[in-house]
């Protein structure tokens, strides 16, 4: 009989090395559960995707069950590397990789695209779909002016580089035709309280416009994702010919650097503060705010330059002279003006403060400094 103590070692001596130290599908550190049918080591939220998928993949702790001596052997013998060189072995540039940090539903159709449909081993054409002419999908998307969500079916173009929906099926004319040019998505499934909840951002009329759309399974959401960030990339390859695919694919999309409710005051500072709903884009320098977090369109923006450009941010205690209820203050300095927000607690002006910082800290782009213009001509 395999000793329980002996094996067990022997798999956190496994663990340790490099490539089996990192969770083979989202890269969490230090990963205590393995799968003994594919030879990987997985963390433990990992590992609860791959007990959905009996057929495929079969779990154990390496620290608490038992394992035969056949099956640390065929751990030996695979590993994570060895795993990710079969069933990762054709990921498209424009596929998203999910980090641990990302929702639920990426992580897990990432899992299921592996290893259940194995759409990256070469044996199948899944990427056709991803990349195809025209990607039609029915999605529910919340209605600009209220809360309810209505069915309506969105067309992503990759000829023309545009997003079309519309209201009904048989419609003819769009509702809105989104150009690639701007158009960011992320996936917010807190914020728009759906597990598969995604935000699509883009610019009208020079304001940035948002949609909030889900659809019930994940596997039709994430496709969707997928297929803007293929039609994104193409898009980008066709605006800058010769920037390698390494280059451009950071410029696919950008994540939140941060989000949350701040008070705000006037550019007199004599004004009475107001609640918004503030983002913040290291991709595009931006401060957007909003008067709820679901809303459509943005009251206003503030663009952050660097510091060489006397962009500064720091900790603030002034109050108003018709005071919010918030005293955490912050105050972003550009060259044209302040602008003083406050926090409700000591730990969200820290947040803040830390994340104007690392966008003041990035260099500028030549494409910042042409957003830094239009929005001053705005």
């Amino acid at each position: 009989m395999a000793s329980l103590d002996r094996n067990n070692k022997m798999l956190l001596d496994l663990v340790r090395q490099p490539g089996n130290s990192t969770c083979a599908d989202c890269g969490l550190p230090e990963p205590d559960w393995a799968s003994y049918t594919l030879g990987i080591f997985v963390c433990l939220n990992c590992s609860g995707v791959h007990r959905n998928l009996p057929d495929v993949s079969k779990v154990k702790s390496i620290r608490l069950d038992f394992w035969d001596d056949s099956l640390v052997q065929f751990m030996r013998e695979r590993g994570n590397s060895a795993a990710k060189a079969v069933y990762e072995r054709c990921v498209p540039a424009f596929f998203y990789r999910p980090q641990h940090k990302d929702c639920v539903v990426l992580k897990d159709q990432w899992i299921r695209a592996k290893y259940e449909r194995r759409e990256f081993t070469g044996e199948n054409y899944f990427q056709q779909a991803y990349c195809a002419d025209q990607f039609e999908s029915t999605l529910w998307k919340k209605g600009k002016d209220n809360k309810q969500f209505l069915k309506r079916i969105f067309l992503l173009s990759r000829k023309d580089f545009t997003l079309r929906y519309f209201i009904k099926e048989d419609s003819k004319i769009p509702k809105a035709v989104i150009s690639m040019k701007d158009l960011n998505a992320v996936f917010q499934p807190e914020k728009i309280c759906h597990a598969h909840g995604l935000q699509i951002s883009y610019m009208h009329d020079k304001r940035t416009r948002n949609l909030f759309v889900y659809h019930e399974k994940g596997q039709v959401i994430v496709s969707l994702f997928n297929a803007l960030r293929a039609t994104r990339l193409a898009y980008l390859q066709k605006k800058h010919p010769t920037l390698r695919d390494n280059d451009l694919v950071p410029q696919i999309s950008g994540h939140c650097l941060k989000e949350g409710y701040m008070e705000k005051t006037g550019p007199t500072q004599r004004e009475s503060f107001k609640k918004r709903w503030f983002t913040l884009c290291s991709m595009n320098r931006k401060l957007l705010y909003f008067k709820s977090p679901l809303d459509a369109s943005e009251l206003g923006a503030v663009f952050i330059g660097s510091e060489s450009h006397s962009y500064w941010a720091t900790e603030s205690s002034r109050r108003s002279a018709r005071g919010g209820r918030w005293h955490c203050g912050v105050t972003l300095h550009t060259p044209d003006r302040e602008f003083v927000f406050m926090c409700e607690q000591e730990q969200e002006q820290k947040d803040w403060l830390e994340a104007f910082r690392k966008v003041i800290c990035q260099p500028m782009t030549s494409e910042d400094y042409a957003n830094e213009a239009s929005m001053k001509r705005k």
